[in-house]
């Protein structure tokens, strides 16, 4: 086929997908459904493909990216709308993309998660077989906070766009510990982030197993359970599937930023983010025009020199991902320490009954090109040394709806990861 055939089928199938997908989506009375959309996992084997996939991404709101293209496995996860599912095979069969299906019925994911939910009354402690809702936290928080007030004290690093404060919890048990701050639900769709997040805490303040007992007492802990309140919000009471911050673009109907691609370092560099107000990797009209972004930066910038390991929780993926992100020709000086702790903390995990395999290097060689994030922020502007985004479960067959039955499995994970990944910086002089 020649390239101005390509061109035309090309063109012909914007014009159907872009007709099918720039109708206003249906109303709801109450939360926006996704009967019988799909996940699909396409493998890219080279730049046509790609490019090809990138615009239709682009230009449709109804196409909906959950997993960006990994350099390494070269796969790509994206939703479909039912109403563009025929477009969408037609294309693949003319560009020869391989897929596999991972989600059959994205609803039938979230009408099983919601039943989780729904079992647990009012009267039910909080806990770790469900999901929560922003105020349950909260509250939970200020249980944790009364409970043990000689340990803890809640800080506010800042409003959010629609004025929601935005909260986290100290944990310290003496002075002149080293620091280590971790900020979570940065992207609302990521419920397992919050909830790994909760049950952290609460380990760190409960636990009577040696090893957890000297993390907590030897460290202080700066915790963020739901960093993008407003998506988080919105994510429970309307869509599901939100990412991004809630703040309208004045350039745009479309809503939000990705608040992972707005902070200022290498901002919008090398593809790194979008500048598609419509993108889920939106990079914002100028770094930091998010309030939340810029109110982390201040608040962190403020006890820099308190902190010694920098930890943004994700899903999914499973990945410990170092700087840089927003280029994979250049590694930090340290990137050889960065990739030993990374070791440590992946066999750890590996080493549970769970025999989960976490893949770890730097953002842009493991994963893809990111600009703008908070660990690479952090770790080029304050020179935190040891820094690092968690993508948890799992690799794809539920993706951002994980069961709860996993929220268990996965926490347990996550602290064996972060017990190797402590001891491992503290081994190499980092704390």
């Amino acid at each position: 086929m020649g390239k101005l055939s390509i061109l035309f089928l090309l063109a012909t199938f914007v014009v159907c997908i872009s007709s099918a997908s720039l109708k206003s989506p249906p109303v709801f009375e109450g939360k926006l459904r996704y009967d019988n959309y799909k996940v699909y996992k396409l493998n890219i084997k080279n730049k046509t493909q790609l490019a090809v996939i990138e615009l239709i991404q682009d230009i449709s709101e109804r196409y909906n990216v959950w997993k960006e293209y990994d350099e390494a496995t070269k796969e790509i996860h994206i939703m479909v709308k039912p109403t563009e599912d025929k477009y969408f095979h037609e294309l693949l069969q003319v560009y020869g993309l391989q897929w596999e299906l991972l989600v059959e019925n994205v609803q039938d994911l979230i009408d099983e998660e919601q039943r989780a939910a729904d079992t647990t009354t009012d009267n039910d402690e909080f806990g770790w077989t469900r999901y929560y809702e922003l105020e349950d936290i909260e509250k939970w928080l200020d249980g944790i906070l009364a409970a043990h007030p000689d340990v803890t004290e809640s800080f506010e690093i800042g409003k959010s766009y629609e004025g929601r404060t935005i909260r986290g919890i100290k944990i310290s048990h003496k002075d002149g510990n080293p620091g280590i701050f971790i900020e979570s639900n940065i992207h609302a769709r990521e419920w397992i982030t919050s909830a790994s997040a909760t049950w952290f805490i609460n380990e760190l303040l409960t636990s009577k197993d040696g090893p957890v007992v000297n993390l907590a007492e030897n460290y202080d802990w700066y915790i963020i359970p739901v960093f993008n309140v407003d998506g988080f919000v919105y994510s429970h009471l309307k869509d599901r599937m939100w990412r991004k911050t809630r703040q309208p673009v004045t350039t745009s109907s479309c809503i939000g930023t990705d608040a992972n691609r707005n902070f200022d370092s290498h901002w919008m560099e090398n593809g790194g983010a979008s500048n598609n107000p419509c993108s889920e990797t939106y990079a914002g009209p100028e770094a930091f025009s998010e309030p939340e972004a810029k109110a982390l930066a201040d608040y962190v910038t403020s006890i820099q020199d308190k902190i010694n390991i920098y930890i943004s929780f994700h899903s999914y993926g499973q990945y410990l991902l170092s700087p840089y992100g927003h280029t994979k020709e250049e590694f930090p000086e340290n990137y050889e320490d960065l990739l030993t702790i990374g070791t440590a903390f992946s066999g750890a995990i590996k080493g549970l009954a769970y025999n989960t395999e976490y893949t770890h290097g730097s953002t842009a060689v493991v994963l893809y090109v990111a600009s703008g994030s908070t660990v690479d922020w952090v770790f080029n502007e304050l020179n935190v040394k040891v820094g690092y985004t968690i993508e948890f479960r799992d690799k794809g067959r539920y993706g951002f709806v994980l069961p709860p039955l996993q929220i268990l499995p996965n926490c347990q994970e996550l602290m064996a990861g972060m017990l190797a990944l402590v001891d491992k910086s503290k081994e190499l002089g980092y704390v």
